[in-house]
């Protein structure tokens, strides 16, 4: 160390502390407010600018919110809400709109008479979006008048100024994300329709329309989407379960106000195995549960708990009921409106306002208690369900015990297909799950052995979808993933737990064939992980490797190709443009790859592409997952056409 660095790590003073002020702070550390500067961050900036227009929609100002993808990828959200005040601002010293474009958390969710509840993630608010574009331009209608401002990353190009009449009212916001800062900047339709479609069944009444410029279809049309909803819970239930045996007619449902709490529940129960329960704070998904959640299934445990012992069904059962029992092949969303809600968990998408698990509590216990006095038919087909589900349960906990014990009295308790890699710390260590033998022994030859380890399965998984828990550790290659990972399930928060304390890989990674049978294969391992290792896709644990589909040679020149454009291109540069002056290999398989080329293309953590799997929202999971997995041919049919676009042929 030099003397002037020595003199300046040693004067760590007052001076040395940079104040950020106002939206330079988001710019230098974007990721604290939004999450991150990937996709997800990118896509949080829409959830911002909608959520305003949603708290006028709350507040009973508005009724339709229209969000268009641009063809610049800018994105604008228009609403027929109050407007953003434009007056003057008499502590700013500007107009109120300027105020609530360009400072933190400035806006009237602050203030209780304006908003009495608001979503958003944490007010975080406009400005935020506003530091983090390029360009934004707000229109306000308001009073009879046309209001407008541009900003240019959080700046104002000039004072708000009144632009022409009008007798209609709301707010126009149009936005073009910074890529200086984003690592991604092209919108997906799908995420963005997914969650207007979750904020349509969460405040019924609203119509939301979405059009994405991008995309024309054969009438010239756009890409678009209109979400509404009258029936609110009761009709996202029946979405969710829309691919599934219901056991009920309708969904049971509940909207009440309990200790100042507004509290909405619908719940169905269906002949699936898993259980899933969605829920809501503010229009907020609480991935991580809460005080809600932790209400809702103690009142649904104890009131089914106290009809199944009067009804006397409960008699002959030789084993205990657990609260898991009640909650097998349900599907519920809990949607709760709180004034000041505080959020903890590591993702602070965790309720924990005390106050409203007893509101919760007692709304289910009402509602429960109602419908099986007074529909005693289906009462007795949901306890008969709960006994199926203990006795599944006994046999499935023999059944993981029996997994679990070989892997603990065997000293090769390691699967024999496994071949596994030298350094035992779990950060650095990735496990490939390979399809076919063919592949695994390329795989096997072409990878790292210090820190890739290799798994092959043959054939395809167990459809966990349609069997019961106990079949699923029967199962081979489900037995040899569970073993390999070093995972156990049984912890304290629950019988049915993953326990992830021994877990041997940091990177589990799919690599199946570019063909119709490896998107299979890659499509049943995902949803055994959705259903019964969730918590691998939650913590950033799983991948997907990416094999290119392409070979193109000319001479001693040669490039791989990951996609048809990577094709096109490829010949253009080789073959000046004349596919008939190059060879194109197509990779069907990986066992069409030697070892070398493998590690080149897919395993080189240098060069390889993954592709890392996420949640993005856990009820459209699940409801793609049941549709594509599931007994109903109906809806797999229509998702199948409606995605034609993207499919590929092999020949």
């Amino acid at each position: 160390m030099s003397e002037v660095e020595a003199t300046k790590a040693n004067n760590y003073s007052a001076d040395s502390i940079q104040v950020l002020e106002g939206l330079e702070a988001v710019r230098k550390r974007p990721a604290m407010y939004i999450g991150d500067i990937g996709i997800k961050g990118l896509h949080h900036l829409v959830w911002e600018v909608v959520d305003n227009s949603i708290d006028e929609a709350l507040a009973g100002h508005c009724d339709e919110i229209n969000v268009t993808i641009n063809e610049d990828n800018s994105i604008t959200v228009s609403d027929n809400g109050r407007g953003i005040p434009t007056d003057f601002h008499q502590k700013e010293g500007r107009s109120a709109l300027e105020v609530v474009m360009t400072v933190l958390h400035a806006g009237g969710k602050f203030d209780k008479d304006t908003y009495k509840v608001s979503g958003g993630l944490h007010g975080v608010g406009v400005s935020c979006v506003n530091a983090l574009s390029t360009d934004m331009h707000v229109t306000v209608h308001r009073n009879g008048k046309v209001f407008e401002q541009h900003y240019n990353i959080g700046i104002p190009a000039f004072p708000v100024r009144e632009i022409g009449t009008t007798e209609r009212t709301g707010t126009t916001v149009t936005f073009k994300p910074d890529a200086s800062i984003f690592t991604v900047t092209e919108y997906k339709y799908d995420t963005i329709a997914s969650r207007m479609r979750e904020l349509a069944f969460l405040n019924k009444g609203i119509r939301i329309n979405l059009k994405d410029l991008r995309e024309m279809n054969e009438q010239g049309e756009p890409l678009s989407d209109t979400f509404y909803s009258e029936g609110g819970l009761k009709e996202f239930v029946a979405y969710l379960d829309e691919t599934r045996e219901n056991l009920i007619p309708e969904p049971i449902h509940v909207e009440s106000e309990k200790n100042g709490v507004p509290v909405e529940i619908a719940l169905q129960y269906n002949t699936s195995y898993a259980e899933n329960i969605f829920s809501y704070v503010n229009n907020i998904n609480t991935i991580e549960g809460g005080t809600h959640v932790a209400g809702f299934r103690r009142a649904l445990t104890r009131t089914l708990k106290a009809y199944a012992e009067k009804s006397g069904m409960l008699d002959k059962l030789k084993i205990d009921i657990a609260g898991d029992d009640f909650r097998e092949g349900l599907t519920a969303v809990i949607s709760v409106k709180v004034a000041e809600p505080q959020f903890e968990g590591q993702t602070k998408t965790k309720l924990g306002n005390s106050e409203v698990s007893g509101a919760v509590d007692v709304a289910v216990g009402e509602m429960l208690n109602e419908f099986l006095e007074e529909n005693p038919k289906e009462a007795r087909i949901i306890v008969q369900k709960v006994i199926l589900a203990a006795q599944a349960r006994n046999a499935a906990r023999k059944a993981r015990e029996m997994v679990q014990r070989k892997n603990v009295l065997s000293s090769t308790s390691l699967p024999g297909k496994l071949a596994d890699c030298s350094d035992n710390n779990p950060e650095n260590c990735e496990i490939y799950l390979v399809e076919g033998d063919s592949a695994g022994g390329s795989a096997k030859q072409g990878r790292n052995r210090m820190f890739q380890a290799i798994l092959p399965l043959r054939g395809k998984i167990l459809n966990v979808e349609k069997a019961q828990e106990h079949r699923i550790y029967e199962n081979e290659e489900i037995k040899n993933m569970i073993t390999a990972f070093g995972v156990s399930f049984g912890t304290a928060d629950g019988e049915k737990a993953l326990n992830m304390e021994k877990l041997r890989y940091h990177k589990i990674i799919i690599m199946t064939d570019a063909d119709v049978d490896g998107s299979h294969i890659r499509t049943l391992i995902l949803t055994f992980f959705f259903r019964y290792m969730r918590e691998l896709i939650e913590n950033g644990y799983i991948y997907i490797a990416l094999p290119p589909l392409y070979l193109v040679k000319k001479g001693k020149e040669e490039r791989y190709c990951w996609s048809e454009q990577d094709r096109i291109d490829a010949i253009a540069d080789l073959g000046k443009g004349k596919e008939d002056s190059v060879n194109v290999q197509r990779y069907k398989g990986l066992g069409e790859m030697n070892p070398e080329q493998l590690w080149t293309t897919t395993m080189d953590p240098e060069v390889r592409s993954l592709k890392q799997v996420t949640i993005e929202s856990a009820a459209e999971a699940d409801h793609l997952f049941s549709m594509l997995m599931g007994d109903e041919v109906g809806p797999r049919r229509d998702f199948i056409e409606r995605n034609s676009k993207y499919a590929r042929v092999d020949v």
